[in-house]
């Protein structure tokens, strides 16, 4: 596609925007710094989005969840030296989860590197290991190529971030560019680009283990959302009996309220482990076996009959097993397995009693949690919360989880009521402090849906300073904050290893993050009772002209504070991460 614009001259930043503006960017989050300066400039001669944020982590977290929403690749920038070197952390996650971004980093003049620059690194080097691709732009005139592969790369395969290295000299220099410079391919502007389908072959072995299958179970991962294959699923499910459990990543691959959905499985679980252990085939669709879902990777048997979905080949086998590999797009993969199944009515009667199983066990799951998702104690136990999350927020809601015991309890306890990216959790890295600028961007890109984000007290001190960004953004969203003046899953595991009383370096002094929020021109409610929860949370959602922190005091206690487990009774097993 040619994108209208006249034969002139540009420097290495208006071309760099208006390659960005061609692709469809949505909100950007960076630092300005002078190599990146005529990017700037352009930036608002051409109103494109941009926000200043405060620290560039954060910028990357931002335009991760930005990314997970739309499928269209998240943009952040950094200016050379420690602007590019904070943005690791935040590429890793994106790199881990196959999230597509395309980030921007100024460097060195070139006619002066290595001569000691202010600020000048070995960036290249550094960022190389924390994305799927560096480019470096040698030449102004590269610009609008270079930029398009960044998209091709960024959205492809598994798709991850892309460091486009723009030296100064390059962003500064002009050149005539013509205007068929400016072309674009509109099928690398969003995952899953360039989508594949199985090796036939392979199907029909797939398809054979399948139709003879008494107690097949569908384990999803995230790519699930990626590839957008939720009515591929779904029909799959339902056509021919099959139960659907997720990881993390997974959540909303069906709703969760769905009779097929058996949660969660792996680390924590509600139904899901059981099923795993009884199912005679699995079919692993778009996840990575890592160690959570496998529980170390101990959950699934070696002789337990693996299929395995993914768009990477090479990620086939690398933790667990493979009886059938079909290196395909989720979707296509998917749709493929059905047409060569065949015979759904007779499959999914001879299931039937198999799927019943599903609601029954999920029931009885609900009511050894009832104490949990209703409890009336003080401080407030995170359960609660989450069951007046699922009470009160709306279908098309987000939910976004912070690393750390705030992805665990949102993964075990609360429930998507639709197919589709409505949890949001870091769990490439599981780094806290995802909390506050994952729900800034996802907020952004989603602004007519509510947004809700779950952080720990110690995720949210790391990031405050993004809670004026979220403001000046006029991002209404809605961050609880579990406030137990600890690191509280360090001081868990504490806890469960050491015994009660041995904590070393995981007490927090106590804040009231309400009083806080206030200060810096938002709304904020400190919650002390279970019972003022849900009025909390309502006054939250109902507020639309600026962030809301829910300040909410939760338990204590370090035996107490992980979901689905009670320290009190846990068994540590030498070499093993019990939670």
């Amino acid at each position: 596609m040619t994108v209208s614009n006249s034969a002139r001259r540009l420097n290495g930043g208006q071309a760099l925007a208006e390659m960005l503006q061609a692709h469809g960017v949505g909100p950007m989050f960076g630092m300005g710094g002078f190599q990146l300066l005529p990017f700037y400039e352009a930036v608002r001669a051409l109103g494109l989005k941009h926000y200043l944020i405060n620290d560039e982590r954060c910028g990357a977290f931002a335009a991760d969840a930005y990314a997970r929403v739309t499928n269209r690749p998240g943009v952040c920038d950094a200016t050379l030296g420690p602007g590019a070197t904070n943005l690791v952390t935040g590429l890793v996650e994106s790199l881990n989860a196959g999230i597509p971004q395309v980030v921007i980093v100024g460097d060195t003049n070139r006619e002066h590197s290595w001569k000691n620059m202010t600020q000048e690194a070995r960036q290249v080097e550094i960022l190389r290991p924390a994305v799927k691709e560096v480019i470096r732009i040698e030449a102004t005139k590269r610009i609008p190529e270079l930029t398009r592969r960044a998209f091709a790369v960024a959205t492809s395969g598994r798709p991850g971030p892309v460091v486009l290295d723009v030296p100064e000299d390059v962003c500064h220099g002009e050149h005539d560019f013509d205007a068929a410079d400016f072309w674009f391919d509109p099928g690398t502007c969003k995952a899953q680009a360039r989508r594949t389908r199985p090796d036939p072959a392979e199907l029909a072995r797939a398809a054979a283990l399948v139709a003879k299958a008494e107690r097949p179970l569908l384990l999803v991962g995230g790519g699930i959302h990626v590839s957008e294959a939720y009515d591929a699923l779904l029909a799959l499910a339902e056509d021919y009996g099959i139960p659907v459990a997720h990881t993390m990543s997974g959540k909303g691959a069906i709703a969760c309220t769905h009779p097929l959905s058996a949660g969660l499985y792996g680390r924590y679980s509600r139904i899901a482990n059981d099923l795993v252990a009884a199912a005679d085939v699995l079919i692993v669709v778009a996840g990575k076996l890592g160690e959570i879902p496998t529980r170390r990777f101990q959950l699934i048997p070696a002789d337990k009959p693996v299929i395995h979905i993914d768009i990477l080949p090479e990620e086939i086998g690398r933790t667990t097993r493979t009886e059938v590999a079909l290196a395909a797009d989720a979707r296509l993969a998917l749709l493929d397995l059905a047409a060569a199944l065949g015979g759904a009515k007779a499959a999914r009667d001879r299931r039937k009693d198999y799927c019943a199983e599903v609601p029954g066990r999920m029931a009885e799951w609900m009511k050894g949690a009832a104490d949990r998702l209703g409890s009336r104690e003080t401080p407030i136990n995170v359960g609660r919360l989450m069951g007046e999350l699922n009470a009160l927020m709306p279908e098309d809601a987000i939910l976004v989880a912070d690393g750390g015991f705030a992805a665990h309890w949102g993964g075990l306890l609360f429930d998507t009521k639709r197919a589709g990216r409505h949890f949001v959790a870091d769990r490439g890295f599981a780094s806290i402090g995802y909390g506050l600028p994952g729900s800034m961007g996802a907020q952004l890109a989603a602004p007519k849906r509510r947004v809700v984000g779950l952080t720990g007290d110690g995720g949210f001190n790391m990031t405050i300073g993004e809670l004026e960004t979220a403001r000046r953004a006029g991002t209404p969203f809605v961050l609880c904050v579990f406030n137990n003046a600890a690191s509280g899953y360090v001081k868990a595991l504490q806890h469960s290893m050491f015994g009660a009383g041995n904590y070393q370096s995981s007490d927090l002094v106590e804040m009231d993050y309400a009083a806080i929020a206030r200060a810096m021109g938002c709304q904020g409610i400190r919650v002390e009772d279970p019972e003022k929860l849900a009025e909390a949370l309502r006054e939250g959602l109902a507020n639309t002209s600026s962030p809301t922190v829910l300040d909410v005091v939760v338990t204590r206690d370090p035996a107490r504070m992980l979901p689905g487990v009670d320290n009190r009774t846990l068994t540590v097993t030498k070499g093993d991460r019990p939670v």
